[in-house]
């Protein structure tokens, strides 16, 4: 049985005259524990719309969203929190909560009427707040976090929450590379290791892309699209989805493609590696097509001795040796050189 089942389901608003607004329409999907699901699409496509109807925040137009089993229509906001945990965009004012006190209020659907924490409530913030990794500062004041930091307490509320379904709205919104880098490496942790369902939305398609055993795509138009990320890559899903203008997605190499004027072509041998990939991109960035034909009249060609490398850049009649990119590249942009 999966943790979110939803049949023929249409999201969106009511709306007191002119009918509803409908956002996405006839949704079949599912999602099981232990997968971690990105929901990616173009701004206003209708992403926290759909994740607010699976939570109960918003009532579906049309259709079934059913938890565990048990159709959400029937649970009360009680049985919802036991079920499915929420992580939203929006950020906590915490006042002079510490981060065991945030991580604490994770407890809620399971204490009583006056919210006193047991044994095992204290046992599970305690293992929360290990498996994110926030332990050594639980005794710190929310607002002394960096935004980083203050997200990990979010999940790790979540986390103690103890339900199976985690469901995250742009959980990595606002955040410097690195940790939006952790934030994913952590969901990908629990829904492995912890057997936890999680879904997200996000606008970080390349992270979506690499971590997400499903992607969920919405498009603009209210299309939908369900199925493994380098399924929807081939089927030119992506590139569909996500073209605009001359910016397009580019299947061969996993990445947005930048149009730059062209200026000509280069030749580029020697070193393979990480050397050589970032001198192609280098070339490619200031407007350069990579061809093998001898032909072509600059040649750059990348050695590496006892751990020193070196750019020779070659044209008709003319050598130059560099020890870095950025010379190179200033060289050659300055070169009145056709083809």
């Amino acid at each position: 049985m999966g943790l979110i089942r939803i049949d023929k389901l249409t999201v969106g608003y009511k709306k007191r005259k002119n009918g509803d607004k409908k956002v996405i329409s006839h949704l079949n999907l599912d999602l099981k524990s232990g997968e971690l699901i990105c929901l990616v699409g173009p701004n206003g496509s209708g992403k926290s719309t759909l994740l607010k109807t699976i939570t109960g925040l918003l009532p579906p137009l049309e259709g079934e969203i059913f938890l565990s089993g048990k159709n959400i229509r029937s649970m009360s906001s009680l049985e919802r929190a036991k079920q499915v945990s929420l992580v939203l965009t929006n950020p906590v004012q915490a006042g002079q909560l510490t981060v065991y006190d945030v991580c604490s209020l994770g407890r809620y659907p399971h204490t009583d009427w006056m919210g006193s924490l047991g044994q095992e409530d204290h046992d599970m913030v305690t293992a929360a707040l290990d498996a994110i990794g926030i332990r050594h500062f639980a005794h710190r004041y929310l607002h002394e976090l960096s935004d980083g930091e203050r997200q990990k307490v979010m999940i790790a509320r979540a986390l103690a929450q103890n339900s199976k379904l985690m469901i995250l709205d742009e959980p990595t919104a606002f955040l410097d590379m690195p940790y939006r880098l952790e934030i994913m490496h952590i969901l990908q942790n629990l829904a492995m290791n912890e057997d936890r369902g999680i879904l997200l939305s996000t606008h970080d398609l390349d992270l979506a892309l690499r971590t997400s055993d499903r992607l969920w795509v919405v498009n603009r138009d209210g299309s939908f699209h369900d199925g493994a990320p380098e399924d929807l890559v081939l089927k030119g899903i992506i590139s569909q989805v996500f073209a605009i203008g001359e910016i397009s997605y580019d299947a061969e190499r996993g990445r947005f493609h930048i149009p730059v004027h062209p200026k000509g072509s280069v030749r580029i041998t020697g070193e393979n590696g990480k050397f050589r990939f970032w001198t192609e991109r280098a070339m490619e960035r200031i407007g350069f097509a990579l061809q093998g034909d001898e032909t072509v009249k600059i040649h750059v060609h990348i050695t590496s001795r006892e751990n020193i490398v070196t750019w020779i850049i070659q044209t008709p009649g003319n050598a130059k040796q560099f020890s870095n990119l950025t010379d190179g590249i200033d060289w050659i942009q300055n070169l009145k050189i056709a083809g």
